[in-house]
């Protein structure tokens, strides 16, 4: 086949309008019946998915002139990378759950946690923000909202709620996710030193994480009731921006999500020995709830963390890169994507000279994120208390049933995802931020949220839209380190409304055909952390510039 390369402004000569700007319109069309369909009509998200994946197939072929077959096998490139490694994470991460359910451990799991504090705020702020951190550290890629919101949900919190809150709480760590992989995919992609990305992003992500427990509490109960745990957010916020920073400005990108979990449980736990608040707080359509008291010892409490305290250590060690090493030679398959591999050419202004677009398949099934889940699984399966390997896979089947719809919305959102990258049709909503000039650092950020946003990923993000921010920062005399940071920074921000990640946190509360809630509840809070990013990088392009390294 011939290798075609890509258009970007396939409309430009249409209508007297600045260039991109209707091509950009245009390649916007799938993400507009996205949102159409999701928070105005509430529709499913796997047919929202369809309709959209469809519509940026039909804009591929028809208006940015992609070969079909080329299209057609990039879409199943991304659906295919949708099953595998996203849909191995949430299935395993759900059936670990699942299993703490049906074995009674989870109920022991909450009456400690109850013990600990029976306030549904600093259960919040323990598990969403600190323990969904640490998760987020270790795996990414929606390990910690399926676990997080999972488990809010068994501890009696409404379910729109349990997702809506881990979503939100997982937008502080992203960047740092995964053992810092966002931040290494940015470094790669620009060309620019992974210390000095590592470091501007810990002067921007702190302010956020400072913010985020307290502005899960407001959701949750308002400004009134939010300052009655002063105390606790204080502790969570200064603990989690003050780790953040340090690590990530002194050690590197790695350990800032680890670390500033691990020193935020610990902080927390320490406070809630010498505090608790004068009144504890549920939600007012929950059942009443009397002061809970630990009928369990110690012995059975640990038996019944065990788990989570597995799934935090097996994931930690797979995140390693000497593990990595160790089981790369048995690591599985990896090979090019029939069709597209090599057939898709990326040109100027994107890139500085004709490069072509790689596509691979990685079957890395040893070392994949969910393949620590299920070990942990597998491990926790022989721990519990008349258990066995046997009712643990049956319970296996019964998740993947559970998830059928998540896991083909997943797939098509990938699918979506890829068709608009390799089609080139996201480096033309790229390339409309381009023509801002001095203003550019405001919308920086605003490209690594639409990154996000499309493909649920910051390290995605990061590698679609670096190297533009690179190119462009220079082109308007802008620092293009702080501008390729803020593509990460922003990008966090365009998590929790990413339909990959809402389906991740529906398929874990049992909301499944609610995503379109979800969406609706995520959105304001998307938008206003984003406009927190924009005015900070604006603000560090010339007035404080002095935070930059």
């Amino acid at each position: 086949m011939d290798v075609w390369t890509q258009i970007y402004d396939p409309l430009g000569n249409l209508l007297p309008l600045p260039e991109y700007l209707l091509s950009a319109l245009v390649a916007g069309i799938p993400l507009y019946i996205l949102f159409f369909l999701l928070a105005v009509r509430r529709t499913r998200g796997h047919i929202a998915a369809l309709w959209g994946t469809g519509a940026a197939l039909l804009l591929a072929i028809f208006v940015w002139k992609m070969p079909a077959v080329t299209a057609l096998s990039a879409t199943a490139n991304g659906a295919l990378f949708g099953l595998f490694p996203i849909c191995w994470i949430v299935i395993t991460a759900v059936w670990v759950y699942n299993m703490t359910v049906e074995s009674g451990q989870f109920e022991i799991i909450k009456q400690s946690l109850a013990a600990l504090t029976d306030d549904r705020r600093l259960q919040a702020i323990l598990i969403a923000f600190a323990f969904g951190a640490f998760i987020e550290g270790t795996a990414g890629f929606g390990t910690p909202v399926a676990i997080t919101s999972a488990m809010l949900a068994g501890l009696g919190f409404n379910p729109l709620y349990a997702a809506g809150i881990c979503l939100i709480a997982n937008t502080a760590p992203v960047a740092f996710g995964a053992i810092g992989i966002p931040i290494v995919t940015a470094a790669n992609t620009s060309g620019l030193d992974i210390m000095t990305i590592s470091q501007i992003v810990g002067r921007q992500l702190p302010l956020l994480s400072f913010i985020v427990p307290a502005w899960v509490c407001i959701i949750m109960c308002g400004f009134k009731r939010t300052l009655e745990v002063l105390p606790a957010l204080l502790t969570a916020g200064i603990c989690f921006a003050g780790s953040q920073f340090v690590f990530s400005n002194f050690h590197g990108p790695y350990l800032p999500d680890i670390m500033s979990a691990i020193i935020t449980i610990v902080g927390l736990i320490v406070l809630l020995r010498f505090w608790k608040p004068k009144q504890t707080w549920h939600f007012p359509d929950e059942p009443s709830h009397e002061s809970s008291k630990l009928t369990y010892n110690g012995g059975q409490i640990l038996r019944a963390w065990v788990p989570y305290i597995v799934l935090a250590a097996v994931v930690f060690v797979w995140g390693l890169v000497e593990f990595k090493d160790l089981v790369k030679p048995f690591d599985g398959i990896s090979f090019p994507w029939p069709g597209l591999d090599g057939l898709v050419q990326k040109t100027v202004p994107i890139v500085s000279q004709n490069t072509l677009y790689a596509a691979k398949f990685n079957f890395n099934i040893v070392s994949a994120a969910g393949t620590a889940i299920l070990l942990s699984g597998i491990i926790s399966a022989l721990v519990m208390p008349k258990y066995s390997l046997g009712k643990a896979f049956v319970c296996l089947g019964r998740t993947c049933r559970q998830l059928r719809f998540p896991i083909l919305t997943i797939a098509l959102i990938l699918g979506l995802a890829y068709i608009m990258n390799f089609s080139g049709m996201s480096s033309t909503l790229g390339m409309i931020f381009t023509k801002t000039g001095i203003l550019f650092p405001l919308f920086a950020p605003v490209l690594g949220w639409i990154g996000v946003f499309l493909t649920g990923s910051d390290t995605s993000a990061n590698a679609l839209f670096s190297g533009l921010q690179h190119t462009t920062a220079n082109a308007v005399g802008v620092d293009p380190n702080l501008t390729v940071a803020a593509n990460s920074s922003g990008g966090v921000c365009g998590k929790m409304l990413s339909p990959q990640s809402i389906s991740v946190a529906t398929a874990a509360t049992g909301l499944i055909g609610k995503e379109g809630n979800l969406f609706r509840f995520t959105l304001k809070h998307s938008l206003g952390m984003l406009l927190v990013i924009m005015v900070l990088t604006m603000l560090q392009s010339n007035i404080l510039s002095w935070m930059l390294p």
